[in-house]
């Protein structure tokens, strides 16, 4: 097999699940609308979705299950197997089932059906055929009509497994919307982890503030502005007006490019070589706000301002990693 046929064979691997995953979007209707009214429901109830399925889709039921109880669907995995030897204990009738089977004839899930019934939880079946026996067993059956697999066997699931993985995500990014969950409660999930500090750490907890905030006024010279900066072991300066308001920032970088050019700059006003509206981010932001602004403007330093404009400290990127957020 040559580099070029590997090649084309992967692009139609990405082609074929490509025009899967469109096909499923495009029969997104009534039927999803249902499942989402379904969970709602479980969960004012105070039960939990329950996510089963065999084989590969058992471990696409596990992945399904930790998306949701990450954003607040609590959520359990149910292995149809282990279900019928003592797990349904784990069930409740307040509780809803996802059972996942392409095929919809998978006979561990099918055996499961009247099972979780006599439990009393109600049925989403994700299938790829409505009238397949799951999806006639259910009150709910979402369709994933992704088309053939990628596998030239048409035998292992490839296309099926993205197609049920994206239903999944789409499930529950619109449970988010619909519960009004957010960032903090995002957060909550998260404790460890540079997501966790990120969502759950402020600006005001990582800025530098007294002494290791470079600050000068209007009328400072650029010596001024870099003996702050030397003095606060800082790569910038940030310089306010009378009432402690942001007029700009000076760096390291504006000064080196100046005396390059064969200016003597030292002695005058700093104002005339800083930069003026910097970006800055308020006080009450998360450092994960923080992240996307050092992201996009590809800058080292930011100024911290509270909502009168004062300044209030700065973020130097290279204290990021120390905090654990990058």
């Amino acid at each position: 097999m040559t580099p070029e046929r590997m090649l084309e064979r992967a692009r139609e691997v990405f082609d074929i699940e490509t025009e899967g995953l469109r096909r499923v979007r495009e029969s997104l209707g009534g039927t999803f609308t249902a499942t989402i009214a379904l969970m709602l429901e479980c969960l004012e109830r105070g039960g939990k979705v329950v996510v089963s399925g065999v084989g590969k889709n058992l471990h696409i039921a596990e992945k399904m299950s930790a998306i949701f109880a990450s954003t607040g669907t609590n959520s359990i995995v149910l292995n149809p197997v282990q279900a019928m030897h003592g797990d349904l204990g784990m069930t409740a009738a307040e509780d809803l089932l996802l059972a996942l089977s392409f095929s919809g004839e998978s006979e561990e899930v099918v055996r499961l059906i009247p099972a979780v019934r006599r439990h009393g939880l109600k049925v989403v079946a994700i299938v790829g055929n409505a009238q397949s026996t799951l999806g006639r067993l259910a009150d709910v059956a979402l369709e994933v009509p992704c088309g053939k697999e990628a596998c030239p066997f048409g035998m292992a699931p490839t296309n099926s497994t993205t197609a049920t993985m994206a239903m999944g995500d789409a499930l529950a990014m619109v449970m988010i919307d619909a519960r009004e969950f957010k960032k903090s409660d995002y957060a909550l999930n998260h404790p460890a982890g540079a997501i966790g500090r990120a969502l759950v750490l402020k600006v005001t907890d990582i800025m530098r503030t007294g002494a290791r905030l470079a600050k000068v006024g209007e009328s400072a010279t650029v010596l001024d502005a870099l003996m702050a900066m030397t003095k606060a072991k800082a790569g910038s300066a940030v310089v306010a007006d009378a009432e402690g308001r942001l007029s700009g920032i000076f760096t390291d970088g504006d000064f080196r490019r100046h005396v390059s050019e064969g200016h003597d700059i030292l002695h005058d006003h700093v104002a005339d070589y800083m930069t003026r509206k910097p970006v800055f981010i308020d006080e009450g932001a998360y450092a994960a706000d923080l992240l996307r602004v050092f992201e996009k403007r590809r800058i080292d330093d930011l100024p911290v301002c509270s909502q009168d404009g004062r300044v209030v400290g700065m973020v130097d990127i290279q204290d990021l990693p120390k905090m654990k957020v990058l």
